[in-house]
Protein backbone atom coordinates (compact mmCIF):
# COMPACT_ATOMS: atom_id res chain seq x y z
CA UNK A 1 0.00 0.00 0.00
CA UNK A 2 1.76 3.46 -1.27
CA UNK A 3 0.90 6.69 0.15
CA UNK A 4 0.56 7.98 -3.93
CA UNK A 5 -2.79 5.37 -3.70
CA UNK A 6 -4.00 6.54 -0.21
CA UNK A 7 -3.68 9.96 -1.85
CA UNK A 8 -5.60 8.92 -4.52
CA UNK A 9 -8.41 7.45 -2.17
CA UNK A 10 -8.29 10.12 -0.37
CA UNK A 11 -9.32 13.09 -3.36
CA UNK A 12 -11.94 10.32 -4.60
CA UNK A 13 -13.47 10.51 -1.29
CA UNK A 14 -13.46 14.30 -1.12
CA UNK A 15 -15.28 14.82 -4.85
CA UNK A 16 -17.10 11.48 -4.66
CA UNK A 17 -16.95 11.88 -8.20
CA UNK A 18 -13.64 9.69 -10.44
CA UNK A 19 -13.33 12.14 -12.73
CA UNK A 20 -12.92 15.47 -10.68
CA UNK A 21 -10.59 13.57 -8.64
CA UNK A 22 -8.01 12.86 -11.37
CA UNK A 23 -8.75 16.32 -12.78
CA UNK A 24 -7.76 17.77 -9.52
CA UNK A 25 -4.55 15.39 -9.35
CA UNK A 26 -3.52 15.65 -12.79
CA UNK A 27 -3.50 11.76 -13.72
CA UNK A 28 -5.82 9.97 -15.77
CA UNK A 29 -9.09 8.60 -15.09
CA UNK A 30 -8.04 5.36 -15.74
CA UNK A 31 -5.17 5.61 -13.69
CA UNK A 32 -7.22 6.00 -10.44
CA UNK A 33 -10.14 3.65 -11.12
CA UNK A 34 -7.61 0.71 -11.59
CA UNK A 35 -5.49 1.90 -8.45
CA UNK A 36 -8.65 2.02 -6.64
CA UNK A 37 -9.70 -1.62 -7.72
CA UNK A 38 -6.09 -2.91 -6.99
CA UNK A 39 -7.04 -1.43 -2.96
CA UNK A 40 -9.81 -2.81 -3.04
CA UNK A 41 -8.51 -6.44 -4.02
CA UNK A 42 -5.59 -6.01 -1.52
CA UNK A 43 -7.40 -5.15 1.13
CA UNK A 44 -10.01 -7.82 0.43
CA UNK A 45 -13.49 -5.40 0.82
CA UNK A 46 -15.57 -3.10 -1.16
CA UNK A 47 -14.31 0.62 -0.19
CA UNK A 48 -17.21 2.39 -3.03
CA UNK A 49 -20.45 1.42 -3.79
CA UNK A 50 -20.84 2.74 -7.49
CA UNK A 51 -23.94 3.12 -8.78
CA UNK A 52 -23.56 4.72 -12.89
CA UNK A 53 -21.44 7.79 -12.54
CA UNK A 54 -22.35 8.08 -8.30
CA UNK A 55 -19.81 6.81 -5.98
CA UNK A 56 -20.48 6.81 -1.90
CA UNK A 57 -18.49 5.00 0.49
CA UNK A 58 -19.41 1.98 2.08
CA UNK A 59 -18.86 1.57 5.85
CA UNK A 60 -15.83 -0.32 5.44
CA UNK A 61 -14.94 2.79 3.15
CA UNK A 62 -15.54 4.76 5.80
CA UNK A 63 -13.52 3.35 8.78
CA UNK A 64 -10.59 3.58 5.99
CA UNK A 65 -10.69 6.79 4.97
CA UNK A 66 -10.56 8.04 8.35
CA UNK A 67 -7.66 5.74 8.94
CA UNK A 68 -5.94 7.02 5.33
CA UNK A 69 -6.71 10.63 6.31
CA UNK A 70 -4.44 9.77 9.73
CA UNK A 71 -1.64 8.01 8.19
CA UNK A 72 -1.26 10.74 4.76
CA UNK A 73 -1.10 13.53 7.96
CA UNK A 74 1.26 11.66 9.42
CA UNK A 75 3.58 11.08 6.98
CA UNK A 76 3.19 14.95 5.60
CA UNK A 77 4.19 15.54 9.94
CA UNK A 78 7.11 13.58 9.39
CA UNK A 79 8.24 15.24 6.39
CA UNK A 80 7.87 18.58 7.54
CA UNK A 81 9.92 17.65 10.82
CA UNK A 82 12.78 16.67 8.55
CA UNK A 83 14.77 19.92 8.71
CA UNK A 84 17.29 19.65 5.74
CA UNK A 85 17.89 23.67 6.20
CA UNK A 86 20.13 25.24 9.23
CA UNK A 87 16.62 26.95 10.32
CA UNK A 88 14.52 24.79 12.58
CA UNK A 89 10.81 24.38 11.25
CA UNK A 90 8.46 22.05 11.13
CA UNK A 91 5.05 21.07 12.85
CA UNK A 92 4.08 20.43 16.45
CA UNK A 93 0.99 18.34 17.44
CA UNK A 94 -0.25 19.12 20.95
CA UNK A 95 -3.51 18.19 22.24
CA UNK A 96 -4.65 19.57 25.28
CA UNK A 97 -7.07 19.62 28.01
CA UNK A 98 -8.96 22.71 28.83
CA UNK A 99 -7.65 24.56 31.52
CA UNK A 100 -6.49 28.09 32.45
CA UNK A 101 -2.90 26.88 32.93
CA UNK A 102 -2.78 26.66 28.69
CA UNK A 103 -1.78 30.15 28.88
CA UNK A 104 1.97 29.29 29.94
CA UNK A 105 2.16 26.90 27.31
CA UNK A 106 1.23 30.19 24.92
CA UNK A 107 3.51 32.37 26.41
CA UNK A 108 6.20 29.80 25.47
CA UNK A 109 4.75 29.77 22.21
CA UNK A 110 4.80 33.10 21.62
CA UNK A 111 8.35 33.45 21.88
CA UNK A 112 9.32 30.31 20.25
CA UNK A 113 7.97 31.85 17.35
CA UNK A 114 9.36 34.85 17.55
CA UNK A 115 12.83 33.38 17.15
CA UNK A 116 11.73 30.54 14.81
CA UNK A 117 8.78 31.50 12.13
CA UNK A 118 8.69 28.78 10.37
CA UNK A 119 7.50 26.17 13.38
CA UNK A 120 4.06 25.71 13.29
CA UNK A 121 1.86 24.50 16.52
CA UNK A 122 -1.21 22.49 15.99
CA UNK A 123 -3.82 22.68 19.01
CA UNK A 124 -6.31 20.20 19.55
CA UNK A 125 -8.59 20.18 22.61
CA UNK A 126 -8.56 16.53 23.96
CA UNK A 127 -9.42 14.64 27.54
CA UNK A 128 -6.28 12.46 29.09
CA UNK A 129 -7.61 9.56 27.47
CA UNK A 130 -7.62 11.28 23.87
CA UNK A 131 -4.21 12.43 24.58
CA UNK A 132 -2.81 9.14 25.33
CA UNK A 133 -4.10 7.85 22.64
CA UNK A 134 -2.64 9.69 20.02
CA UNK A 135 0.38 10.01 21.79
CA UNK A 136 1.19 6.15 21.22
CA UNK A 137 -0.16 6.11 17.58
CA UNK A 138 2.32 9.49 17.34
CA UNK A 139 -0.49 11.94 16.42
CA UNK A 140 0.45 13.93 19.11
CA UNK A 141 4.01 15.73 19.98
CA UNK A 142 2.86 16.32 23.24
CA UNK A 143 -0.27 16.61 25.77
CA UNK A 144 -1.50 18.43 28.58
CA UNK A 145 -3.22 16.92 31.18
CA UNK A 146 -5.46 17.16 33.94
CA UNK A 147 -4.03 15.41 37.15
CA UNK A 148 -4.71 12.84 38.05
CA UNK A 149 -3.69 11.08 35.58
CA UNK A 150 -1.53 7.76 34.50
CA UNK A 151 2.02 8.85 33.83
CA UNK A 152 3.97 5.72 34.28
CA UNK A 153 4.94 5.69 30.30
CA UNK A 154 5.38 9.26 29.73
CA UNK A 155 7.61 11.73 30.47
CA UNK A 156 6.32 15.26 32.22
CA UNK A 157 6.36 18.62 33.13
CA UNK A 158 4.48 20.03 35.88
CA UNK A 159 3.09 23.49 34.79
CA UNK A 160 2.71 26.44 38.16
CA UNK A 161 -0.69 27.08 39.07
CA UNK A 162 -3.67 25.27 39.98
CA UNK A 163 -7.39 25.61 39.78
CA UNK A 164 -10.30 24.56 41.57
CA UNK A 165 -13.33 22.39 41.21
CA UNK A 166 -16.56 23.36 41.82
CA UNK A 167 -20.06 22.99 40.40
CA UNK A 168 -21.64 24.42 37.05
CA UNK A 169 -25.25 25.63 37.99
CA UNK A 170 -27.93 27.84 36.34
CA UNK A 171 -28.72 30.51 38.03
CA UNK A 172 -32.03 29.80 38.77
CA UNK A 173 -31.17 26.81 40.63
CA UNK A 174 -31.76 26.60 44.44
CA UNK A 175 -28.05 26.02 44.57
CA UNK A 176 -27.44 28.97 43.09
CA UNK A 177 -27.30 31.33 46.26
CA UNK A 178 -24.48 28.93 47.49
CA UNK A 179 -21.16 30.21 48.27
CA UNK A 180 -19.56 26.77 48.83
CA UNK A 181 -20.94 23.37 47.36
CA UNK A 182 -21.09 20.23 49.96
CA UNK A 183 -21.48 16.97 49.45
CA UNK A 184 -24.70 16.82 51.28
CA UNK A 185 -26.00 19.69 48.46
CA UNK A 186 -25.33 17.24 46.14
CA UNK A 187 -27.70 14.46 47.85
CA UNK A 188 -30.34 13.32 44.95
CA UNK A 189 -28.70 15.27 42.45
CA UNK A 190 -28.39 14.20 39.02
CA UNK A 191 -24.42 15.22 38.06
CA UNK A 192 -22.19 15.59 35.15
CA UNK A 193 -18.78 13.98 34.87
CA UNK A 194 -15.78 13.95 33.21
CA UNK A 195 -15.24 10.90 30.98
CA UNK A 196 -11.11 11.28 32.09
CA UNK A 197 -9.84 8.04 33.69
CA UNK A 198 -9.25 8.52 37.93
CA UNK A 199 -12.14 11.75 38.17
CA UNK A 200 -14.23 8.92 39.78
CA UNK A 201 -11.52 7.62 42.10
CA UNK A 202 -10.84 11.60 42.91
CA UNK A 203 -14.78 12.31 43.78
CA UNK A 204 -14.68 8.86 45.73
CA UNK A 205 -11.92 10.55 47.61
CA UNK A 206 -13.95 13.50 48.61
CA UNK A 207 -17.31 11.88 49.31
CA UNK A 208 -15.25 9.26 50.64
CA UNK A 209 -17.62 6.01 49.95
CA UNK A 210 -17.56 3.82 47.41
CA UNK A 211 -21.24 4.83 46.45
CA UNK A 212 -22.08 8.54 45.89
CA UNK A 213 -24.86 10.58 47.36
CA UNK A 214 -25.46 11.66 43.67
CA UNK A 215 -26.75 10.00 40.56
CA UNK A 216 -24.34 10.67 37.20
CA UNK A 217 -26.77 11.22 34.45
CA UNK A 218 -23.63 12.05 31.95
CA UNK A 219 -20.05 12.83 30.52
CA UNK A 220 -18.10 14.63 28.96
CA UNK A 221 -14.90 15.87 27.14
CA UNK A 222 -15.21 18.86 27.00
CA UNK A 223 -16.85 21.22 29.80
CA UNK A 224 -18.40 23.83 27.04
CA UNK A 225 -20.62 20.72 26.25
CA UNK A 226 -21.27 19.64 29.64
CA UNK A 227 -22.12 23.40 30.38
CA UNK A 228 -24.41 23.26 27.10
CA UNK A 229 -26.52 20.00 29.02
CA UNK A 230 -26.59 22.11 32.23
CA UNK A 231 -28.63 24.77 30.29
CA UNK A 232 -30.62 22.86 28.92
CA UNK A 233 -31.63 20.85 32.50
CA UNK A 234 -29.87 17.56 32.78
CA UNK A 235 -28.16 18.24 35.01
CA UNK A 236 -25.04 20.28 37.39
CA UNK A 237 -22.06 19.73 36.14
CA UNK A 238 -18.82 19.02 37.90
CA UNK A 239 -15.64 20.46 36.83
CA UNK A 240 -12.83 23.40 37.05
CA UNK A 241 -12.82 27.14 37.35
CA UNK A 242 -12.04 29.30 34.78
CA UNK A 243 -13.15 27.31 31.94
CA UNK A 244 -16.48 28.40 31.00
CA UNK A 245 -17.23 31.99 31.29
CA UNK A 246 -20.34 33.01 32.82
CA UNK A 247 -20.48 36.40 32.94
CA UNK A 248 -23.80 37.65 31.23
CA UNK A 249 -24.59 34.12 30.79
CA UNK A 250 -27.52 31.66 32.63
CA UNK A 251 -24.81 30.08 34.72
CA UNK A 252 -22.59 30.14 37.93
CA UNK A 253 -19.76 28.32 38.55
CA UNK A 254 -19.82 27.09 42.68
CA UNK A 255 -16.40 26.24 44.70
CA UNK A 256 -16.87 22.65 46.18
CA UNK A 257 -15.58 22.42 49.46
CA UNK A 258 -13.64 20.37 51.63
CA UNK A 259 -11.22 22.12 48.35
CA UNK A 260 -10.34 20.16 45.57
CA UNK A 261 -7.74 21.43 43.12
CA UNK A 262 -6.26 20.29 40.08
CA UNK A 263 -2.79 20.66 38.19
CA UNK A 264 -1.62 20.48 35.04
CA UNK A 265 1.10 18.74 33.29
CA UNK A 266 2.80 18.66 30.02
CA UNK A 267 3.65 14.88 28.98
CA UNK A 268 5.05 13.45 26.18
CA UNK A 269 5.53 9.16 25.17
CA UNK A 270 8.76 7.82 26.77
CA UNK A 271 11.23 6.73 24.06
CA UNK A 272 10.06 9.16 21.53
CA UNK A 273 12.35 10.21 19.30
CA UNK A 274 11.31 14.20 19.24
CA UNK A 275 11.54 16.52 15.94
CA UNK A 276 14.31 19.10 16.11
CA UNK A 277 11.07 21.78 16.24
CA UNK A 278 9.54 19.53 18.98
CA UNK A 279 12.77 19.23 20.96
CA UNK A 280 13.30 23.24 20.55
CA UNK A 281 9.73 24.08 21.75
CA UNK A 282 10.82 21.48 25.21
CA UNK A 283 13.89 23.55 25.54
CA UNK A 284 11.86 27.15 25.48
CA UNK A 285 9.04 25.41 28.01
CA UNK A 286 11.56 23.98 30.24
CA UNK A 287 13.62 27.14 29.92
CA UNK A 288 10.98 29.57 30.73
CA UNK A 289 9.65 26.94 34.07
CA UNK A 290 13.36 26.91 34.93
CA UNK A 291 13.03 23.22 35.16
CA UNK A 292 14.87 20.42 33.93
CA UNK A 293 13.67 18.11 31.29
CA UNK A 294 13.73 14.58 32.15
CA UNK A 295 15.27 12.04 30.46
CA UNK A 296 13.87 8.13 29.62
Amino acid sequence: MELRVLRYFQAVVAELNISRAAKRLHVSQPTISRQLKDLEDELGVTLFERNGRHISLTSSGEYFATQANQIIALADKTLANINTAKEISGTIELGSAEMRSFLTIAQSIKKLQQQYPKIRINVTSSNANQIRTNLKTGNFDFGIVTEPTDKHDLNFIHLPGESRWGLLVPRHSPLADHDYISLADLEGQKIIVSAQHGTINQLQDWYGESTPKFTIVATYNLLYNASLLVSAGVGYALGIDGIINTNQSDLIFIPLTPRITARTSLVWTKGQRLSEAAKTFLTQLATDLQQQIPTD
